[in-house]
């Protein structure tokens, strides 16, 4: 009786490592939000014209939503988005300009406005994330107004006369709870990722986790930085006609970009410091 050859199972596949670099997240201090901001601050005044262009459509923003807020309340989401949809890219050509500034090459601001190009795919995934995120919390914020406001939903200065109504003081824990919550998330999100995608050109997924790694591993420093970016802001906005913007809304940009080049430490090697 013949016997039948024997068959070696092939070697499990196992895919090549990747050619792109690894990273690690960095430890960052409570006091490295003011390193960003110094250097924010030297990059605006090493390149006003070009920082003060994009400070001046961050302004420009800010009054379109002021506007539209005090005449038409029910389309302030819907500019807010366009908003959410227009900053990220903005915010770009800031990067850009640090960017350049730390490789020794001097910012244009043709090339600054343009950065975005190489990057549409990742870029226009991440701010739809955001924009979806931006549409929920406005549904969660409505739900909040129903359930507290049974009778009618409250007019713009209703509204304000709500919040500082201390028998509203249960209306305003939720709002805030609900608010405080989306926007930890929004800012988890797009704290480095939009930064890492113009540095790296990496796609909008990696660079979300990304960020929310670095938000994870460093959640007092990132709170801080949160908190600084949120009283810096509303602090610009109390100038005459919200002006502050012009110079805060920069200062802020090239201070992301230096605090993502903080948090994420690219190892060309391919190892893992």
């Amino acid at each position: 009786m013949t016997s039948l050859p024997e068959f070696e199972s092939p070697p499990p596949y196992v895919p090549p490592p990747s050619p792109a670099p690894r990273y690690t997240i960095r430890a960052l201090g409570p006091t490295e939000p003011l390193r960003w901001l110094v250097r924010g601050w030297r990059d605006l005044a090493a390149h006003p014209a070009i920082s003060g262009f994009f400070g001046f459509a961050f302004w420009v923003m800010a009054l379109v939503l002021g506007a539209v807020f005090r005449a038409s309340p029910e389309y302030t989401m819907s500019i807010a988005s366009g908003c959410l949809l227009l900053g990220p890219f903005l915010a770009m050509g800031l990067y850009e300009v640090s960017r350049r500034r730390e490789l020794g090459l001097v910012p244009d601001l043709g090339a600054c406005v343009t950065c975005w190009e190489g990057h549409v795919r990742s870029m226009g995934m991440l701010v739809l994330v955001l924009i979806v995120l931006e549409l929920l919390w406005g549904r969660a914020s409505l739900v909040v107004f129903a359930v507290f406001f049974n009778t009618g939903m409250p007019s713009t200065t209703g509204v304000v006369e709500a919040i500082f109504n201390p028998d509203n003081l249960e209306f305003v824990g939720a709002y805030l709870v609900v608010g405080a919550a989306f926007a930890a998330l929004v800012f988890s999100i797009a704290v480095v990722s939009i930064p890492m995608i113009l540095d790296r050109d990496t796609d909008a997924v990696s660079a979300a986790i990304t960020s929310i790694e670095v938000v994870f591993r460093n959640t007092f420093t990132m709170l801080v930085w949160g908190v600084v970016i949120s009283t810096l802001v509303a602090a610009s906005l109390l100038l005459p006609w919200g002006l502050g913007l012009v110079v805060v809304g920069p200062v802020l940009g090239h201070a992301s970009w230096h605090a993502y080049r903080a948090a994420v430490h690219w190892n060309q090697d391919g190892t893992v410091h």
